[in-house]
């Protein structure tokens, strides 16, 4: 890879794993509650979002701000925009209970096996090696929450599951769209009802900081808007088999920032079911490349 696309890589792969710090640093004092931290975080990021495809439109084609707004308006769909809330308050309920490397590992863990089951159903044949890769990283995830220092509440671990099987629908759905920054602003301002519906009955549990708000919006702006940007200018000079490889670093990297910042033990159990799980997807992913030039 060029240097410029190396380092952009590396960026959006810190961003990702920016997600989960942030939300551990918002819920584990209790600066926000997960809900509100969701839709301002879904809010924010559909605003960074449809500036930049307003900007980016008048940048390419002179295309007045209104015109480029409706037509991003009019790229995504209402079932991705609930995959999108789905994933965004599974993701932040479970981070109630869950530290950061391990969240990052049961997220990406799930959003991989959900897309490989889904290729299954759709009548890719897997190899003997991505089976193999494939029975190692459940092992491993089965490790994660087995008992020990590092596992999970089970209910937490549920969520962080559902919100990695919400993720990889939704990327499933995306990946044929014509104008990616369009549909994922549309998508985020989409979710943005479905978000705010589900504080009505919980009003009165609701509450905030600045500190909360702060990394409410961090999140929504930097590490998913400006973060999904930068990785869908990446993804353009990348192989599918790179693209999804180098998300293996997301969890290792969740758990060093875990580690640095929050105070997070970096456990055995951890270590060994991030080896199972990203070697065993490794595998799947060596498999496929190879398949892939026969």
């Amino acid at each position: 890879m060029a240097i410029r696309t190396t380092l952009l890589t590396c960026l959006s792969m810190l961003a990702f794993a920016g997600n989960s710090i942030l939300c551990r640093l918002a819920l584990m004092e209790r600066h926000i509650d997960p809900l509100s931290f969701t839709t301002l975080r879904l809010a924010s990021g559909a605003l960074i979002l449809y500036a930049l495809v307003c900007f980016s439109s008048r940048r390419a084609s002179a295309t007045p701000v209104a015109q480029a707004a409706t037509s991003a308006r009019q790229s995504g769909s209402w079932l991705g925009a609930i995959a999108l809330v789905l994933y965004a308050l599974s993701f932040s309920l479970a981070y109630t209970n869950m530290e950061s490397g391990v969240g990052a590992l049961i997220l990406f863990g799930s959003v991989q096996l959900s897309m490989l089951l889904y290729g299954m159903i759709k009548g890719e044949r897997p190899t003997a090696l991505s089976m193999v890769g494939l029975l190692i990283s459940i092992t491993g995830l089965v490790l994660l929450l087995l008992p020990g220092s590092s596992a999970p509440p089970l209910g937490a671990a549920g969520l962080m599951a559902i919100a990695g099987a919400a993720w990889g629908w939704y990327s499933i759905r995306g990946k044929g769209a014509a104008n990616p920054l369009a549909s994922t602003a549309s998508n985020f301002a989409r979710a943005v009802p479905f978000s705010l519906m589900a504080l009505v009955p919980l009003l009165a549990t609701l509450h905030w900081d600045a500190r909360g708000l702060t990394y409410a919006i961090l999140s929504g702006t930097v590490t998913s808007g400006l973060g999904y940007v930068i990785w869908y200018g990446v993804m353009k000079q990348l192989t599918v088999l790179k693209a999804s490889t180098v998300q293996l670093s997301v969890p290792i990297l969740t758990a060093i920032m875990g580690t640095a910042l929050l105070g997070e033990v970096l456990t055995l159990q951890l270590m060994v079911s991030c080896i199972l799980v990203l070697g065993g997807i490794g595998m799947v992913m060596v498999s496929k490349g190879r398949q892939q030039t026969h």
